[in-house]
C-alpha cells in the first residue's frame, strides 16, 4: 500500500508529467506535438530561410521555431 507521504513524493518528483497529462486531458494536444499551419511570408524572408536551412542543414519550420 502506498502512503501519502510517498504520492506526494511521486507528485513533487513528476510533477512536470502530471502538468502535462493534465494539460492534456483539456486540449488533447501535447506540448511536444507538432502541428501543420500556414503563413504567409514575403519572398525576402522565405529566400533567407532557405539559405539558413541550407547553410544549417535544419528544416525552415525548425528554424522559425528556434528563433520564435
Amino acid at each position: 500500500m502506498i502512503t501519502e507521504k510517498q504520492i506526494s513524493l511521486i507528485k513533487k518528483k513528476y510533477a512536470e508529467v502530471f502538468e502535462t497529462l493534465e494539460s492534456y486531458d483539456k486540449t488533447h494536444e501535447l506540448p511536444f506535438q507538432r502541428k501543420r499551419i500556414d503563413v504567409t511570408l514575403s519572398i525576402g524572408t522565405i529566400n533567407k530561410l532557405r539559405r539558413l536551412s541550407e547553410q544549417t542543414g535544419k528544416p525552415v519550420s525548425r528554424i522559425i521555431e528556434e528563433r520564435i
